[in-house]
């Protein structure tokens, strides 16, 4: 999936054009050496003075130049004009030696850059993309740049020179290996690439003592250079990328907040949104920064975007709002507006994990010293923001962000600070592994928060004195930002990045705990809803279980793992032991107002708390379905009995549960009609095979190393038939980047698999010759579910036209199977003169990614997580006992045959049985299990958390930001 990050994107284009023309250039030079005196490029590496000749040459040789070259070229020219004009208003507005400088460079770099353009024919492309439309979007991006076509080209229709055949045999073969460096998760096709490469390369005769060279270069190498003044500018054009990035990520987020206090989001959507937004940052800044080592840390990045003083560089940004003309794709400013420096660039928020840190490490107490005491109690989370200046604002804000921080490293450091005190355990606290990773990880003391946790507690436990800021980096105080945001946002303060700061009353009856107390339903308020009281049903049904098949052990292991997370959830989810005070552990930092204040005034907390919780009740009711008989007989059972008409209205949830789990429940997803009982045998062989065994048993022993927490042990990998993943657990896989979500794994009714999809490569079927979808494992999947290639290509429209073609998307969208209807991509607007048209922006990422979440958290569609399976499961076993109660009455024969005859059957009575009944259709027990499925039905609805699911239209009318309408925002 493309760049969202400029810089990124910048630096990906700059590699493939200098690849292309440094192939190019080489070929050339080889075949005719009197065009061209200088010397094969054997580094990768390209001056800017170089790459003017260099394109000059090609242009005399190669007929035609490749679209996706030149727009290549306007690219990276139009990131460079972008961060001058930028640099060039700092100056403007504040003189400054060094950004002079550097504006002098990116001067330079654009001039050359755009000399080079010409050379290559670019104005001459420019004019005829004007009269024509862009035919750019037919070429095969990757097949233009390492196919190396131009190899077998006539070179200005000449023959080739002598021994080129082989040379473009080499060229040919190398550029798999180039190409397989920036696939995502194609490990297994790589290798046979790079095997395939390397048994050619030892046969080869004629083998130059140059071209090796370039063979070993990695297409990372592959650059412009200049001297230092480059890389200086480099490094501002990073920084402002990514300021620009974690800037509309903010602003977005604090919409999905809004949602959720005004509109009744659930608050595990928000908290799965803010992860993902948090992820992309850290994921862009570990990828930035690797190219400048030891300037990654947000201190860095702050003094270099500010030039070492915020207070000066307010009045150095603006930010403006452009209006695209629907016809001209024109770009006008209609309003804009200085940038609050200190706010837009979290420098406020920076600051104050800053002093918490220092004061944290001052006497590693857990309490704070007297000067900061001062500055921070009496907190009063009451306070009418409205009516408060905006320096009392910020002072309020910033005492409960210090408050906040103390309770949280206080919480998640308890154990270890108890083992200490209480127990006298010699423990180096500046050396202790903080991570989730690590061995305290274990005890849990907080859901959905600990790697952040773990990060900030390792920072404050230093010996005092230390200097942590090179360690705070930038997706730290974004994540902080975001955390205070859905507290502040709730009482009705927030940021407009061209309004500034809102204020509105708060938000009415709203709890942070709405959706965690929903979750848990602690006092039994709802039936059949919450999770803890549905544990304690399930555990009296695993009993009576064990006692009819004579084997008190029988659900012994999942019983003690179910009780252990039923509890870890009661005493650290919404609420901790905290609040009732443990010894050694100073009391909470909101004990005047709430000692449970770590929750209670945090929106973000609960979600991302919640938001784990789903996860993991998903994964512990796929746990137990596997090991038990009864979800896979009892939907069988149904099925059959809808089939022959014993049901003639399906039961909701049997057969809601079919729908969604249609490939689990039935061997390649068909649903019998007929033979029923070889349809249930098919599925048991399906996964039983010796090569499948093995597979899991080599899965587990990973697993068995390698986990570390409850995730691990309920990680469906490791499943026999219920193996499929939570959208939630993928993410968490995934270290919340959607790019790092395999192919095979994405729900193909996703709205990510939808634009993924979009952005596959188009090939050609060399039997038919017409254009048909690369054969990706994506691909196959929306194929088998009805998707033709034809109508995968005309997605692409979805993601590369403008809003005017609003009629094309909605044709597509509407010709697209029934799981797709709710993943409708919203409108985005792009300036169609944009080299980077149909590249979604991180927002409109996020915005895209939140409609999956919503749909697999609270939605009607798919709401895989919203599924309370611990009452499921319960339901299931309460069902086979009101049956097996009726066949003991009336001593049906198979009965008696599975529950009281052959000792091989009785090992298993509930499978045994249904196998008999799918085999012999017998009459009575169909008529018995029909009343007893209708008594009463049981609804889809009647176990899930919530109150109630959103519908796909309430979903997409929350996705888009309100605030951009048709026009865009620009720092």
């Amino acid at each position: 999936m493309a760049d969202q990050n400029t810089y990124l994107r910048y630096k990906r284009d700059q590699k493939l054009l200098v690849y292309w023309i440094t192939h190019t250039s080489n070929s050339i030079i080889k075949s005719f050496p009197s065009d061209a005196p200088m010397a094969v490029n054997t580094t990768g590496e390209v001056r800017l003075s170089t790459l003017v000749s260099l394109s000059g040459l090609i242009a005399g040789h190669i007929k035609p130049i490749p679209a996706t070259i030149y727009r290549l070229f306007q690219s990276i020219i139009a990131a460079r004009k972008e961060t001058h004009t930028l640099f060039q208003q700092i100056v403007t507005s504040c003189p400054d030696p060094d950004v002079e400088k550097s504006n002098i460079s990116h001067k330079h770099w654009i001039d050359g850059l755009t000399e080079a353009f010409k050379a290559l024919g670019g104005d001459l492309w420019t004019t005829e993309q004007k009269s024509e439309k862009d035919r750019a979007d037919e070429e095969d991006e990757e097949e233009v740049i390492f196919a190396n076509k131009f190899s077998a080209l006539s070179l200005s229709g000449e023959a080739k020179g002598e021994g080129e055949e082989d040379e473009a045999e080499g060229e040919t073969d190398e550029a798999p290996v180039a190409a397989a460096s920036i696939r995502s998760k194609q490990k297994s096709t790589n290798k046979k690439k790079k095997g395939k490469r390397g048994k050619k390369s030892k046969g080869r005769g004629k083998q130059t003592v140059d071209e090796p060279k370039l063979d070993q270069v990695p297409l990372e190498s592959y650059r412009i250079i200049e001297d230092e003044t480059g890389l200086v500018t480099d490094y501002l054009m990073a920084v402002y990328s990514l300021v620009t990035q974690w800037v509309e990520l903010r602003h977005y987020l604090q919409g999905v907040w809004h949602h959720v206090a005004y509109d009744g989001l659930n608050s595990a959507v928000a908290g799965a949104t803010s992860n993902i937004a948090v992820g992309m940052i850290n994921n862009t800044e570990s990828r930035i920064f690797v190219d400048f080592p030891g300037h990654d840390s947000f201190e860095t990045v702050m003094k270099t975007i500010t030039r070492g003083d915020p207070d000066k560089a307010q009045g150095m940004f603006h930010m403006s709002l452009q209006r695209v003309e629907p016809r001209s794709r024109v770009a006008k400013t209609v309003q804009c507006v200085d940038v609050d420096v200190k706010e837009q660039f979290l420098i406020h928020t920076y600051r104050d994990l800053l002093d918490f840190l220092t004061d944290f490490q001052k006497t590693r107490s857990g309490k704070p010293t007297k000067p900061l005491l001062s500055e921070i109690q009496n907190w009063d989370p009451t306070l009418n923001l409205q009516r408060a200046t905006k320096e009392s604002r910020i002072k309020w804000r910033r005492a409960y962000t210090i408050n906040w921080l103390y309770d949280l490293v206080n919480v998640f450091s308890s154990i270890v600070v108890q083992r200490r005190s209480l127990k006298g355990q010699k423990i180096t606290l500046e050396s202790v592994d903080w991570s989730v990773s690590g061995p305290w990880n274990e005890h849990r003391r907080l859901f959905g928060l600990n790697e952040f946790a773990g990060d900030i507690t390792g920072l404050a436990m230093q010996k005092p004195g230390t200097d942590v800021r090179p360690k705070i980096l930038p997706h730290h105080v974004f994540q902080l930002q975001c955390i205070v945001d859905s507290l502040t946002v709730s009482r009705g303060w927030s940021l407009n990045s061209l309004k500034g700061h809102v204020l509105i009353p708060p938000a009415r009856s709203f709890r942070p705990r709405r959706d965690v107390d929903l979750f848990l339903d602690r006092n039994n308020e709802r039936p059949c809803h919450g999770f803890c009281y549905g544990v304690d049903i399930l555990v009296q049904c695993f009993e009576k279980d064990a006692m009819m098949h004579g084997d008190p052990n029988r659900h012994k292991e999942v019983s003690a793992i179910l009780k252990e997370l039923r509890d870890d959830f009661v005493d650290w989810l919404g609420e901790t032991k905290y609040m009732h005070g443990l010894k050694t552990i100073p009391p909470s930092r909101f004990s005047a107002t709430n000692t449970n204040g770590l929750w209670e005034y945090s929106p973000f907390l609960c979600g991302v708390g919640l938001m784990e919780a789903l996860e993991l009740g998903y994964g512990m009711g796929f746990l137990i379905w596997d090991g038990i008989p009864e979800p896979m007989c009892l939907i069988h059972l149904h099925n059959m009995l809808v089939q022959k008409g014993y049901i003639t209205q399906p039961v909701g949830m049997y057969a809601t549960l079919q729908e969604l789990f249609k490939t689990t429940f039935f061997a390649n997803g068909h649903v019998p009609t007929s033979d029923f009982s070889q349809a249930f045998l098919a599925v048991i062989n399906e996964t039983g095979s010796r090569r499948a065994t093995f597979h899991r048993r080599a899965i587990r022993r990973h697993v068995g190393r390698t986990a570390t927490d409850i995730h691990g042990l309920l990680n469906s990998s490791i499943n026999r038939f219920f193996t499929s993943k939570s959208l939630l657990r993928l993410y968490r896989e995934a270290d919340w980047v959607p790019d790092r979500i395999p192919d095979e794994e994405i729900p193909v009714e996703s709205a990510l698999a939808l634009l993924r999809l979009s952005q596959t490569k188009h090939v050609t079927d060399p039997v038919t010759g017409k254009k048909v979808m690369e054969n990706t494992e994506l691909v196959k999947r929306a194929r088998s579910i009805g998707i033709d290639d034809a109508m995968m290509m005309k997605m692409s429209s979805i993601t590369q036209k403008s809003s005017i073609d609003r009629g094309i998307t909605e044709s597509v969208l509407a010709a697209l199977p029934e799981g797709y209807k709710s993943a409708r991509l919203p409108e985005y607007n792009r300036d169609g003169n944009n080299p980077s048209k149909g590249i979604l922006s991180s927002r409109e990422l996020l915005d895209l990614i939140k409609l999956d979440i919503t749909s697999d958290v609270s939605s009607e569609t798919r709401p895989l997580s919203s599924l309370n399976f611990i009452w499921v499961t319960a339901r299931f076993m309460l069902l086979f006992l009101q049956i097996e109660d009726k066949m003991r009455q009336l001593r049906n024969p198979l009965w008696v045959e599975a529950y009281e005859g052959n000792s091989v059957l009785t090992r298993e009575k509930r499978a045994s049985f249904t196998s008999l009944v799918l085999a012999e259709e017998d009459e009575e027990c169909l008529t018995v299990m029909a009343e007893e499925f209708q008594r009463p039905r049981a609804g889809f609805m009647n176990h899930i958390y919530w109150d109630d699911l959103e519908t796909s239209e309430s979903i997409r009318a929350t996705t888009a930001d309100e605030d951009a309408g048709p026009s865009c925002r620009v720092m």
